[in-house]
């Protein structure tokens, strides 16, 4: 990382700016060009310097107040292909796999669903249920209730 990426990652860190061209606003703040930002930002993202670019909505300001993690036991030689199959569903905004903690933790899958109230986000929990069938040994939803700071590691100047 040079001295240009490190601007870059200054720039950006807390966001791109919330304009038509944000690779534009970044370039004219550090001096070069828009396309050396796009660049550079492609290159970090491909050696791992920085890990994704991406939006993270406030989904109480979109009116999404029911969000509930769902958690679910299913058979763990199927955990991958159930995993991919709940993460395409289009109000789950992320899935992932997590250990057991037996004997008081049995759940290893984990979704997020959003919904405008709590029986949206179980009606969705429901559809998630049709989907795993007999793979699924039981399941719990736990509900937010607070927003907590979402930002990763932060650099100074």
């Amino acid at each position: 990382m040079d001295a240009i990426d490190r601007a870059i990652i200054l720039a950006t860190q807390q966001g791109l700016p919330l304009v038509a061209q944000p690779y534009h606003a970044v370039a004219k703040q550090i001096g070069i060009r828009p396309d050396e930002v796009m660049a550079r930002m492609r290159a970090m993202l491909d050696d791992g310097v920085i890990r994704r670019i991406g939006a993270v909505p406030n989904h109480y300001a979109l009116g999404f107040k029911a969000n509930g993690m769902t958690v679910w036991d299913v058979a763990d030689e199927r955990i991958n292909e159930l995993g991919e199959l709940i993460g395409q569903l289009e109000f789950v905004s992320h899935c992932y796999q997590r250990p057991r903690h037996p004997p008081d933790w049995h759940y290893n899958l984990f979704a997020m669903v959003h919904g405008h109230d709590r029986s949206e986000t179980e009606q969705k929990a429901a559809q998630i249920a049709l989907l795993l069938g007999e793979s699924c040994h039981a399941h719990e939803i736990l509900y937010s209730t607070r927003i907590l700071k979402k930002t990763g590691l932060r650099i100074s100047a």
